[in-house]
């Protein structure tokens, strides 16, 4: 079965999505309410943190809006928002400012490794960049043991676990529901995340199997055996030859080939 590990001892500050997260990034992103200056007039770093963190915060949850309206999934599964400022040591020192203006450049994009511009709107004239380093982390389906290429997706062979989103290749698969009728496209170590392109549909249908033809019309519905012409899986579609001959292309459900006329 599924295992949900412990609540993780957080060692660093971590924010998770929330609606006044998400206001205080809008304010600061319409230039409201400029950072205040630390020690000889350079930015103070825990409002510049602070303001990534809401930033990031807002730009996940309107990135999950436009990839199809998943807000909702995105409050069940609720991520959280590590970020990681770079030194500001180093530099050479900047004409004194009262006041300080975050904003992402817009060539930046606050996922994993970016950077981020302050600009002062008070006392001085200046623009510096700042790298910061932006964790998400999420709930994802994670490989109990090694599991080999090919193999059923069985969801006894996965744990939930928290993983760093920014560090997948690709989009990480959190519902236990899609791995039905699935296979495994490549192996997985023990603690690797599983991704959607790691799965295949399950071939349930081969070359040459007799298959059972649903032709569905207006009204109407008509049953027949035929021949599959390729190997499929469920979900998938299928070219069959009936007992007459005649080529059709279906849908396989349970083997059974439906084709809508």
């Amino acid at each position: 079965m599924l295992r949900h590990p412990p609540a993780p001892k957080r060692t660093a500050p971590t924010h998770r999505v929330a609606a006044a997260t998400i206001a205080v990034a809008m304010l600061a992103a319409a230039g409201a309410a400029p950072a205040a200056p630390g020690p000889a007039g350079e930015p103070d770093t825990t409002d510049l943190q602070r303001w990534v963190e809401a930033s990031a915060a807002a730009a996940w949850t309107a990135g999950q809006d436009d990839a199809g309206g998943h807000a909702a999934a995105a409050k069940a599964a609720p991520v959280r928002i590590e970020v990681r400022l770079g030194s500001l040591g180093g530099r050479p020192r900047l004409p004194a400012c009262a006041r300080f203006e975050p904003f992402v450049p817009p060539s930046a994009r606050l996922w994993g490794p970016s950077h981020i511009g302050v600009r002062c709107v008070e006392g001085g004239s200046w623009t510096m960049m700042v790298p910061v380093t932006v964790s998400v982390y999420g709930p994802a389906l994670v490989a109990d043991r090694p599991l080999a290429a090919g193999a059923a997706a069985d969801p006894d062979s996965f744990r939930i676990d928290q993983v760093d989103l920014t560090a997948a290749r690709g989009a990480p698969v959190a519902d236990p529901a899609q791995l039905a009728g699935r296979a495994l496209a490549r192996p997985l170590r023990a603690g690797e995340p599983l991704r959607a392109q790691d799965l295949r549909v399950l071939q349930t249908v081969a070359a040459g199997d007799p298959v059972r033809i649903r032709l569905v019309g207006p009204g109407f519905t008509v049953s027949s055996d035929g021949f599959a012409l390729a190997g499929a899986g469920e979900g998938q579609s299928l070219r069959v030859r009936t007992g007459t001959g005649r080529l059709l292309v279906g849908t396989v459900h349970d083997r059974v080939v439906e084709v809508k006329l």
